[in-house]
């Protein structure tokens, strides 16, 4: 027989130690998710303000990318954004205008805030609009306003003209 699986062996307190390190590994595991979780820059209380920030975010993230569906606040109105570039360049036969959220994500989250009663508000992330073609050429950026409203439900995004709020 050998020394390993000798019957009148002592390990009492080798088996001590480990029981004891295994509960000091889960404590510290245990501490270690508490403050991250605690530290997450996307958490949020869902409860107060209709949506996760995470869901809010992703919400205009989707509406930004969406050229069709955007709008630019001016003056007061909302024009849609292809009737806008129109105006200044007649789209050809095969284009179309593409939209780009140009931000980093640390950007996005820093410039989520919570809005009075419930709700998000994210504003100033610059959107790249581009004509798409044979050839892409950018016309240029303008900052997103976008906004969750809790009681209706909604988000609702718009990019914003130079020196209009």
């Amino acid at each position: 027989m050998s020394e390993l699986s000798h019957p009148k062996r002592r390990s009492g307190a080798g088996r001590m130690f480990q029981w004891l390190s295994l509960l000091l590994t889960l404590a510290l595991l245990g501490f270690v998710t508490a403050v991250a979780v605690r530290n997450n820059p996307i958490y949020s209380d869902r409860e107060a303000n209709g949506v996760s920030k995470y869901h809010f975010i992703e919400e205009c993230k989707e509406i930004a990318g969406n050229s069709e569906e955007l709008t630019v606040g001016a003056q007061g109105q909302s024009i849609p954004l292809k009737t806008l570039v129109g105006q200044s360049r007649p789209l050809a036969a095969g284009e179309s205008i593409r939209t780009t959220l140009e931000a980093e994500s640390a950007q996005i989250v820093r410039s989520t805030q919570t809005v009075e009663g419930g709700g998000w508000t994210l504003s100033g992330v610059p959107v790249t609009i581009s004509v798409v073609g044979k050839s892409t050429s950018t016309l240029g950026q303008l900052p997103l306003q976008c906004a969750y409203d809790k009681k209706a439900g909604k988000t609702t995004a718009q990019l914003q003209l130079p020196g209009q709020q």
